[in-house]
């Protein structure tokens, strides 16, 4: 290949700057991948000890390495780890930086520099927006906060139930992690969780096949995000049916979700005080983009302004892995390839200089 003259730079090197990576090569550019963590795997080994992928290995490899061992399991957070890791390897021509945060991103309206926390400047014809949402988990504003004297912490700091044995605990939220979390803690602890709808349990297992098999034999795998919220606004839980089963005996106590806390106290939507050691918010994340907010390319809630992760406000600035983004599964292992190979020929040709090749 010929030597560098049109440098991208990927911004995150998990699943999703993996992806951005291994297309950029396949449509002959020469990316630099910037990884503020110390992995080639983005966020996947802070995750909590517990996770495993959602979709079997089968269904949660990515274009050229076939995830190892049984195809019908459910892979460990480190299993995924490691896959990343050995992606990473394979990049043939691809340089990954890790511990390398960037810390703000400008444009000159021709190219883009590129700000890193160690004080470098990066030059780059087009960028790719791939850090994720883990580094920026939502905390809502809870009333009487500021006067918690317990401990109230996000899912994102939580790995096992060991800390919280014998502590009286509320977890809020109603998806996934939430209704995990919770499960787990109740061997250990005293669990309540506070909802603010029931969430809604879908079979993981249906006539002796997966989910997945069903959402890619049908396609649902490309519906659009925002049609998946139009079909459903409760949270969706996916579920072999041992969460169902414990949520519906009662074993899995749950709860419309408090009004305030009050010092040690949580005041229940029925005015009951009662004592709680802990509160841990699943309560999801948001993009972690704030690097990009003297760019103007964020609307006022700090999301990315785009259309199917093509910035609207900023030529040559594209985006992977933001959930819904072109699809359902656009911010997992087995949907973020796809969405890379539809925003990069759009940058490959700015990246290019398409504009003044044709004399505009």
């Amino acid at each position: 290949m010929n030597s560098p003259q049109h440098p991208v730079i990927i911004i995150g090197a998990g699943q999703s700057g993996l992806a951005a990576a291994r297309s950029a090569r396949a449509h002959g550019l020469h990316p630099l991948v910037l990884e503020a963590s110390e992995h080639r795997s983005g966020s996947w080994s802070r995750y909590y000890d517990s996770l495993h992928v959602f979709s079997p290995a089968r269904y949660s490899a990515m274009p050229g390495l076939p995830f190892p061992g049984d195809p019908d399991r459910y892979p460990h957070r480190d299993e995924v780890v490691s896959y990343l890791e050995t992606y990473a390897d394979r990049l043939d021509d691809v340089e990954i930086r890790t511990g390398t945060k960037v810390t703000d991103v400008a444009t000159d309206g021709l190219g883009f520099t590129v700000h890193t926390a160690d004080g470098e400047r990066l030059s780059a014809a087009g960028v790719v927006v791939a850090s994720g949402s883990f580094g920026n988990p939502h905390r809502p504003a809870l009333p009487g906060a500021e006067t918690f004297d317990g401990v109230l912490t996000h899912v994102a700091d939580y790995q096992n139930p060991e800390p919280y044995a014998g502590e009286r605990v509320v977890v809020v939220g109603g998806g996934n992690s939430a209704i995990q979390i919770a499960h787990e803690l109740a061997e250990k602890s005293t669990v309540t969780l506070a909802r603010l709808s029931p969430p809604v349990f879908v079979p993981q297992v249906r006539h002796g096949h997966d989910l997945h098999h069903y959402l890619e034999v049908t396609g649902f795998d490309h519906f659009p995000g925002v049609w998946l919220g139009l079909m459903s606004s409760a949270p969706l839980v996916l579920d072999t049916g041992e969460y169902q089963a414990a949520y519906e005996a009662g074993r899995l106590d749950q709860r419309p979700t408090f009004s305030s806390l009050e010092r040690d106290e949580v005041v229940w939507a029925d005015g009951r005080r009662e004592h709680v050691d802990s509160v841990i918010l699943a309560t999801g994340y948001r993009p972690d983009v704030g690097y990009l907010s003297r760019l103007g390319a964020l609307d006022e809630n700090g999301r990315p302004r785009h259309a199917g992760g093509i910035s609207t406000t900023t030529p040559g600035l594209v985006y992977l892995g933001l959930e819904g983004q072109r699809s359902f599964a656009s911010n997992t292992l087995r949907g973020v390839s796809r969405d890379a190979d539809e925003v990069m020929p759009a940058l490959a040709a700015y990246s290019r200089d398409a504009f003044s090749a044709i004399g505009l």
